[in-house]
């Protein structure tokens, strides 16, 4: 029971480091992965499903978050806006592979909702991203790379 609970765990701070909460799903990853009582390819499992799930809600925001745009308490001026709106138009949705570094990848994943990226194509190029980040993590903690 205590082993469901903490992948459960990992489940829900990835999924929370995937919006823009300040947790690091990084830092518990590798805690279980050096603990040696779970499962790597669960752990990579789910870490990156909370991760990817987490970027989607963040995709959702964004497609309801343009209509509050003109509002006083809208969090983003339309210069921002704007001209995150013009990167993503130039670069298009590979800018998604960067949805996995810290500060800029969270606002990616909210932008590609502004400009109605199709959720298929966001869900696979985002668990791209993410699955690398946790399996080069991974490979690190472990000395997959040495």
């Amino acid at each position: 029971m205590f082993e469901m609970t903490s992948y459960f765990g990992l489940f829900v701070v990835a999924l929370g480091a995937a919006t823009l909460l300040p947790l690091q799903s990084e830092a518990v990853l590798v805690g279980m992965l050096l603990s040696e009582s779970y499962s790597t390819s669960w752990l990579l499992v789910v870490a990156t499903t909370g991760n990817v799930l987490g970027s989607a809600m963040n995709w959702y925001i964004g497609r309801s978050l343009e209509r509050f745009r003109h509002h006083r308490w809208f969090p983003v001026s339309d210069r921002q806006l704007g001209k995150a709106q013009d990167v993503y138009s130039r670069y298009g949705r590979w800018t998604l592979l960067l949805s996995s570094v810290p500060v800029v990848g969270d606002p990616i994943t909210m932008i590609a909702g502004v400009m109605r990226e199709p959720l298929w194509s966001f869900l696979i190029i985002v668990t791209i991203a993410k699955g690398v980040r946790y399996l080069l993590l991974t490979s690190l903690t472990l000395g997959w790379l040495a």
